[in-house]
């Protein structure tokens, strides 16, 4: 048996089940061997960040496709090695989308995007991942299928292992199948962007847009080098997704106008943000309260970032600074300093990184886990071998990232 944190493709295949009962057999087996799984969906999100200490891999990409779409409720139920573009192609054919778009490539999968409650920047009006899952079923480390939630909106049997499988990395079960409620396609679904002041100017600026009366699906401030890769100019900008009718569209646009210089961007600017990563690049997030945002942009935003190419965005309600150091060897990598003893927290979150210099950053960033005495017990209680993504969600340590 390993010991140490392994990357997906050294490990032998396991199996690819097909189908849940395909899953929940090969689970029992590796359970009767002791055999401890990584699992991956799609592969695409490979350097998600989490150090996993298994023997082989479960591929979960076969359980694919559209298990059931009800258009009038807004529902629909995919298996979990789904792509999210095929869950985009399949809904805009009735006017609707899924509003969960995680950064990176939209070949990754719904299973993933729930294991990982990966969010975008749709969560500024949609929340993530623990807002848009009705339900979902799943394979414990026992191998024992469980279904929770449900496939419509109003539902309130039980314990919500719904939100509780979100969000925990694969430890408590192989997702099989997920249910997701959709939203309408808007009238007009506009992209602007608005030119940022000086980071001195910024902390009352983002109040002032804070205040303003808009309704938009997504706030993203992005420093001048990912405005550059964006195609959209060489400076800092405000991009503003601004959706509704015509006459509501139009006063949204009147309204971030008083703020700064406006323009039109292409719809096409959002999956470019998404998949502005190359794939060997640093990506972290630092986080506090929203109001401490235009302190974490003066590092990440300030022209010094030019020199490593350093590529960041910033939420605006959710007082989350992510970036993007490509080619990256660790030089460079920011170290935001720590606040104030009676100043809110400041969280450094490392998502991905090169396995080689995971060491060496895993002292200054860390990956969320589940570590305390009652998420022990609730892990024995779905997977007691430790089966599943072992090490996902423990303490950070050295070696690769886990697959999503």
């Amino acid at each position: 048996m390993t010991t140490a944190a392994t990357a997906p493709e050294t490990l032998p295949l396991f199996g690819a089940p097909r189908d849940e009962p395909e899953t929940a057999a090969l689970v029992r087996e590796a359970a009767s061997r002791g055999t401890r799984l990584r699992l991956v969906g799609g592969g695409t999100w490979a350097g998600g960040g989490r150090p996993v200490r298994a023997d082989a891999t479960l591929r979960l990409s076969a359980l694919h496709g559209i298990v059931d779409y009800v258009p009038g409720d807004l529902t629909l139920t995919a298996r979990a090695g789904t792509p999210l573009s095929e869950i985009a192609r399949v809904t805009a054919a009735e006017r609707q989308l899924l509003a969960l778009d995680p950064f990176g490539d939209a070949a990754g999968t719904i299973g993933a995007t729930v294991a990982t409650a990966s969010v975008g920047p749709l969560a500024h009006a949609f929340g993530g991942p623990r807002d848009n899952v009705l339900g979902l079923a799943f394979v414990t480390g026992t191998g024992d299928v469980v279904r929770a939630g449900g496939r419509v909106v109003k539902n309130v049997a039980g314990f919500d292992l719904v939100r509780l499988l979100t969000g925990a990395w694969g430890t408590l079960g192989a997702l099989t199948e997920v249910s997701v409620r959709l939203r309408a396609l808007p009238e007009v679904d506009a992209t602007v962007a608005v030119a940022l002041p000086s980071v001195r100017e910024l902390d009352a600026w983002l109040a002032r847009l804070r205040a303003a009366s808009l309704a938009a699906w997504a706030l993203e401030l992005v420093n001048a080098p990912l405005a550059t890769q964006l195609d959209a100019g060489d400076r800092a900008l405000l991009l503003a997704r601004l959706a509704g009718n015509a006459s509501a569209v139009d006063a949204q646009r009147a309204t971030l106008a008083t703020l700064g210089d406006l323009r039109e961007l292409p719809p096409d600017v959002w999956a470019r943000l998404r998949g502005c990563e190359p794939a060997d690049a640093i990506v972290a997030r630092i986080s506090a309260r929203p109001s401490r945002l235009a302190a974490l942009c003066a590092e990440l935003f300030a022209p010094a970032a030019r020199a490593f190419g350093l590529m960041a965005h910033a939420s605006v309600t959710r007082g989350v600074v992510r970036f993007v150091l490509p080619g990256a060897d660790g030089f460079g990598m920011p170290r935001a300093s720590a606040p104030a003893t009676d100043a809110p927290p400041v969280r450094r979150v490392l998502e991905r990184a090169p396995a080689a210099l995971w060491p060496m950053l895993a002292a200054d960033w860390s990956a969320p886990r589940a570590t305390d005495a009652l998420s022990r017990r609730v892990r024995a209680a779905f997977d007691p071998h430790g089966l599943l993504n072992p090490g996902a969600m423990d303490a950070p340590d050295a070696g690769p990232a886990a697959s999503s």
